[in-house]
């Protein structure tokens, strides 16, 4: 693609795509880069943060130290991507701007993936004196990943944050509860919070990212829940989705098994659900009449989407992966100890905020102070800072 959005051969974006030509900008305005559209620096930003390279210590499924070949956040992130780019291209969205989103998304997890965020939102909930945060109570990770791109990183002069375009924030942004978003909204009017008030939608990119991250996980939970031995490929058979692409597999290639069977099999259920949301968002976009980027926000529903056949069957491949993976005894026990070890950091740190070892600014309140430095930590760190603090070691593996 080229600078200007032009795609190879003369192919142009679609009249609906988001153009860096008409950004709504930056929170500070600066002069245009002479070599790379808007889109294109935001990607670059993102990729050079410090938050972006602590996802490659951040637990995805299975803990970082399970093995070296599991997902991390920052290979999840790089796969949503990949499958973002494939799509943005056919349906002649922005390709930069979907790859700047995917690669932020995730910039505001916690260490030890869901688990950690749900054990800090807990804590953070329970601080009744900082009921009065401009940040809300609890902790989000969307909200988080926005709060790192604005906030909390600190390498420019100028000022905090990545200062990101107004486009590739709100992708960041993909779920907002309609409190916070009043909270962002009376922080910065008409910003990335006033969607959600006013129930438009977001651009199809940032639509986009949203499903090809589902994908993404869907399929490489498969692979790693497989590459664990906590789940069989037996099993998986009662997943029609994987069935379906199992047989065809075994049918063009007879006697397949193993990591190449799994593989393939994974290989072509990916291809089989790009192609149905590529065919269905078209269809969709078609039906509806969408000419330009503000028809798209005034349709105010999500035109980038499955069919309803792949829907369901995306729905019951998450069922399955939430009762025999996410919920399995040996994930459960690893996600318990995890949730203990960010409570008590929590803990340790408000007792004495002095045993952080952090020079970023205080934040609108001493907890949320707290919960930003436990977002950014890695699995590692935190472990290592958990038994430096409590003098307990909760997982059986050396940290040199």
């Amino acid at each position: 693609m080229t600078v200007d959005g032009r795609l190879p051969g003369g192919l142009g974006l679609a009249t609906y795509a988001s153009d860096p030509a008409h950004s709504r900008g930056r929170l500070y305005p600066q002069t245009a880069a002479p070599t790379r559209n808007p889109f294109q620096r935001d990607r670059d930003r993102v990729i050079h943060s410090t938050a972006f390279r602590r996802l490659v210590y951040k637990t995805q499924v299975f803990l970082n130290h399970e093995g070296d070949l599991f997902r991390t956040r920052m290979t999840h992130s790089l796969e949503v991507a990949q499958l973002g780019r494939s799509l943005a291209r056919s349906l002649r969205l922005h390709e930069d701007l979907v790859e700047a989103i995917a690669l932020a998304h995730d910039l505001g997890h916690t260490p030890f993936g869901h688990a950690g965020q749900d054990a800090l939102n807990e804590v953070m909930r329970a601080q009744r004196a900082d009921a009065a945060d401009p940040e809300g109570a609890g902790f989000e990770h969307n909200l988080q990943s926005l709060r790192v791109v604005d906030t909390l990183e600190r390498c420019y002069p100028d000022f905090d944050g990545l200062n990101l375009t107004f486009e590739t924030r709100e992708g960041v942004l993909k779920h907002c509860s309609l409190r916070n978003a009043q909270r962002l909204e009376a922080l910065r009017p008409n910003d990335v919070g006033a969607r959600f008030i006013e129930k438009t939608a977001p651009s199809l990119e940032a639509q986009l990212c949203n499903l090809a991250d589902e994908i993404a996980y869907n399929a490489h939970d498969v692979d790693d829940g497989v590459r664990s031995g906590l789940i069989d490929f037996e099993q998986l058979q009662a997943v029609p989705l994987i069935a379906e692409h199992a047989e065809a597999a075994c049918r063009a290639h007879p006697g397949l098994s193993g990591r190449r069977l799994l593989a393939e099999t994974i290989r072509r259920m990916l291809t089989a659900q790009v192609y149905d949301v590529m065919r269905h968002t078209q269809s969709q976009i078609n039906a509806a009449g969408v000419e330009t980027v503000a028809d798209v926000r005034a349709h105010g529903r999500d035109l980038v989407g499955f069919t309803p056949d792949m829907r369901a069957a995306s729905t019951a491949l998450k069922q399955f992966l939430f009762a025999n993976l996410y919920r399995h005894p040996q994930v459960s026990e690893k996600t318990t100890i995890a949730r203990q070890v960010v409570v008590d950091l929590f803990h340790a740190y408000r007792d004495d905020p002095r045993a952080m070892d952090t020079t970023a600014p205080a934040a609108s309140s001493p907890t949320r102070t707290i919960a930003d430095y436990i977002a950014g930590m890695t699995d590692r760190f935190a472990i290592r800072e958990h038994a430096r603090l409590t003098g307990q070691q909760v997982f059986e593996f050396a940290l040199s």
